[in-house]
C-alpha cells in the first residue's frame, strides 16, 4: 500500500472526525489565513486537501467561487454536507491529487492548503502544481505542522506522528519550507508560527488508534529524554500523558 492509499483509507474511515475536530474547525490559524488572504468577491479560490472543508467554508463567505479538492471521496462528502449545511452554494467539490492538480494553468487567484502537506509524499510536486495553477501575482497560503530544526527533535516528532497515523508522511522544518517555496518560484512574504496543544486521548481517538498501539505510542513518548519532554511540553498525570505541544506555520507567498 502506498501513502496515497493509506491517506484514503485513514480519512475514508474517520472523515467525520475531521469536520468536528476543534483543532481543524476552530484553530486560530484559520482566522489568520482568511485575514491574510485579503480575499475579495472576485477572487477564485482553490482549497487543496480540503479535509473537513473548514478553509473552503471560510472562503465561501468572502468570494464568489471556491473549489474544494480532496483525494478521499468520503472526506469530500463530509465537507460538502458541512458547507452546504452552512448555507453556502458557491463551492465546487473535486476529487483529485494535490501533486497532480486537475486544473489548467493560472486558474485561481488564491490557492490555500491547511494541515495536510505532512501526508504528501512529493512535496516538490505539490509546490510546483500550486504555483502552476495560480494566476500571476496570486496568493498562496500554506499552513502545516512543522518539525523542529534540531534533527533529534525532528525525528522524535515525525516518529510520534507516524505511530499515531500511518498515513503521515513527514512534517517539514520551517527552513525546508522556505527553501522549497522560493526554489519553486514563490516570493515568501509572511511567516507566522502557532503553538498547538494536543490533548493526547482525543488526538489518538480522532485517528482511530487502537488501544494497544496508543499504549505503545505513549511509552515511546514517555521514554524520551528531558530535552524532548521540555521541548514538546509533555504533561503527565498519574503516569499517563495528558497533553503535549507542537508547532504549525502559516506561510503566505506571491507568484
Amino acid at each position: 500500500m502506498d501513502n496515497k492509499q493509506r491517506v484514503q483509507e485513514q480519512f475514508g474511515k474517520y472523515a467525520a472526525h475531521y469536520v468536528t475536530s476543534e483543532i481543524h474547525a476552530k484553530g486560530k490559524d484559520l482566522a489568520v489565513l482568511l485575514a491574510l488572504s485579503e480575499a475579495k468577491k472576485e477572487d477564485i479560490v482553490l482549497d487543496i486537501a480540503t479535509g473537513g472543508g473548514h478553509v473552503a467554508n471560510g472562503f465561501a463567505q468572502l468570494v464568489d467561487q471556491v473549489t474544494a479538492l480532496d483525494l478521499t471521496e468520503n472526506m469530500l462528502q463530509e465537507a460538502e454536507a458541512f458547507i452546504r449545511g452552512n448555507g453556502h452554494t458557491n463551492v465546487t467539490f473535486v476529487k483529485g491529487d494535490a501533486e497532480q492538480l486537475p486544473f489548467p494553468d493560472a486558474s485561481f487567484s488564491i490557492v490555500a492548503c491547511r494541515i495536510a502537506p505532512h501526508h504528501f509524499s512529493d512535496i516538490a510536486a505539490f509546490a510546483a502544481e500550486s504555483y502552476r495553477v495560480l494566476q500571476e501575482n496570486g496568493k498562496f497560503l500554506l499552513i502545516d505542522n512543522v518539525a523542529p530544526e534540531q534533527d533529534e527533535l525532528d525525528t522524535f516528532y515525525n516518529t510520534v506522528e507516524k505511530k499515531r497515523d500511518n498515513s503521515h508522511y513527514r512534517a517539514w522544518k520551517k527552513s525546508e519550507w522556505i527553501s522549497l517555496l522560493e526554489r519553486s518560484g514563490f516570493t515568501v512574504q509572511q511567516l507566522v508560527t502557532f503553538s498547538k496543544t494536543f490533548q493526547f486521548e482525543k488526538w489518538c481517538k480522532q485517528a482511530g488508534l487502537p488501544e494497544t498501539e496508543k499504549q505503545e505510542l505513549e511509552q515511546y513518548m514517555l521514554n524520551g529524554d528531558k530535552q524532548i519532554a521540555k521541548h514538546f511540553h509533555i504533561e503527565v498525570q498519574d503516569g499517563h500523558i495528558s497533553s503535549f505541544q507542537g508547532q504549525a506555520v502559516l506561510i503566505q507567498c506571491r507568484k
